[in-house]
């Protein structure tokens, strides 16, 4: 397979190509309560913005500076856990409790994913999950799993939750305000699919690390093979272990709270982890020439899949600047106005998956498609609120498999795992979502799902 770096720029030739044949077009918009809304009806045709060959590499440039926040914040996040694991606090945590666990290796994995697919649901961990991906890095080294175990309980399990954010403000609470449905409202019936959706995720990461635990030749991408960790599996678990963790601990909760109260971003995090870093080095008695060195040493192990999300990026503003992306969005919505119900709604779920290649910000997108999926719905005699899901459905599912997806990309960088490996093994869990997903929008049309 060519490296995810060829696939994307094969990508962006793509992109360049479409300008040269999609007509160039845009919406009217407008603003309300500081939030931009595309106003459907209002697409028209503009003269054509065609690119040119350099355009092609001045799109890489910008998409790295405009993806500047995610890319700083994966080199940095990479320096601070490189600090708290040379201070062998994070493996003494972990090898202590591979201990209490051993023999119930299920239980861990389980019980982690169930922990951050809780975390995607509600909201409070989207772009931070990339951070805890080295979390899951050191669990899977320490059970002898391989990478991909590391990220798929950490990022794969995040949006197995997203998958439906039943109390998620940033997806579900922003489409609904534009669909006019109550806030949160019919959280019920997501939090059975919910429930489904990630018993289904646990069993088939299970499957898969019971498989290579066995046999380690079944890894997709080769087990980790360090006879240090399984011998560090004996050393104590300090009180200056416990205290470190307990800062990093402390740190990281404040800031999923700030992110939420106080509308922390991403710069505030790539900072956060900064302060994180240093401090933690502190405390583990390191030399302050030893802080800033291993600080840099982890940013290294990481520039490879921080460029990356960069070039994911370059994709999106080769069709911003040709005016095309408009043109994407309205041809997607018009089939959909003479389908049957059922129909109409699974529609709506593809189309919204295809624009996430695009645009893949969950709120962006809502602002996007949910001004003209809302009365599109009421064409169609399909309920706002099945429309609502069929949009995130359309957004969460394929953030697990988008290469144009800066968090997939960012966790997969620091977990060291190519793209096309990641994608062998999700795809066939990314299916059986996707007929999940399309037997509950069914359900949700067959029941008339509304706003409660």
């Amino acid at each position: 397979m060519p490296d995810t770096y060829v696939i994307l720029f094969l990508v962006l030739l793509a992109g360049v190509l479409a300008t040269y044949l999609v007509p160039s077009g845009t919406f009217e918009r407008e603003t309300v309560d500081d939030v931009e809304r595309v106003i459907p009806g209002t697409y028209t045709q503009v003269d054509s913005s065609w690119l040119s060959p350099m355009d092609i590499f001045t799109s890489i440039q910008m998409g790295m500076v405009q993806s500047a926040d995610i890319i700083f914040m994966v080199l940095f996040t990479g320096g601070a856990f490189e600090i708290i694991e040379r201070s062998g606090a994070l493996r003494g945590a972990i090898n202590s409790a591979v201990r209490l666990t051993r023999g119930k290796e299920f239980w861990m994995i389980a019980i982690v994913s169930t922990l951050f697919a809780v975390g995607g649901a509600v909201g409070a961990v989207a772009n931070a999950v990339i951070a805890f991906v080295a979390i899951g890095v050191i669990i899977a080294r320490t059970l002898r799993l391989d990478p991909i175990v590391a990220v798929a309980i950490t990022f794969g399990a995040n949006f197995a939750g997203f998958n439906v954010g039943f109390i998620n403000p940033y997806t579900v609470g922003i489409a609904q305000n534009i669909a006019d449905l109550p806030m949160f409202s019919g959280a019920l019936f997501r939090i059975i699919v919910f429930v489904i959706i990630l018993s289904l995720t646990i069993w088939y990461t299970w499957r898969y690390a019971k498989k290579i635990m066995k046999d380690p030749s079944k890894s997709i991408i080769g087990v980790y093979q360090d006879d240090e960790e399984t011998q560090s599996l004996t050393e104590a678990f300090t009180l200056r272990h416990k205290i470190l963790l307990g800062f990093v601990g402390l740190g990281l909760g404040f800031f999923v709270y700030a992110s939420i109260q106080l509308g922390w971003t991403i710069n505030h995090m790539a900072a956060f982890f900064v302060l994180i870093g240093i401090v933690s080095g502190i405390i583990a008695g390191m030399h302050y020439n030893t802080i800033a060195v291993t600080f840099l040493q982890g940013t290294q192990k990481l520039v490879y899949g921080a460029l990356v999300v960069g070039l994911a990026r370059a994709v999106i503003v080769v069709l911003e600047d040709g005016q095309v992306l408009d043109t994407i969005v309205h041809a997607l919505s018009v089939p959909l106005e003479s389908l049957p119900s059922v129909l109409a709604a699974i529609g709506m779920f593809i189309s919204s998956a295809f624009l996430n290649f695009l645009v893949n910000s969950g709120s962006g997108q809502a602002m996007i498609s949910m001004p003209m999926l809302a009365p599109l719905a009421d064409m169609v005699g399909v309920t706002r609120q099945v429309a609502v899901q069929a949009f995130q459905f359309g957004d969460g599912l394929t953030n697990s498999i988008f290469p144009t997806s800066g968090i997939l990309m960012a966790s997969l960088a620091v977990a060291n795992v190519p793209w096309t490996k990641w994608l062998k093994f999700i795809f066939p869990l990314f299916i059986a979502w996707v007929v999940i997903a399309i037997i509950m929008l069914t359900i949700g049309v067959m029941i008339n799902w509304g706003p409660f």
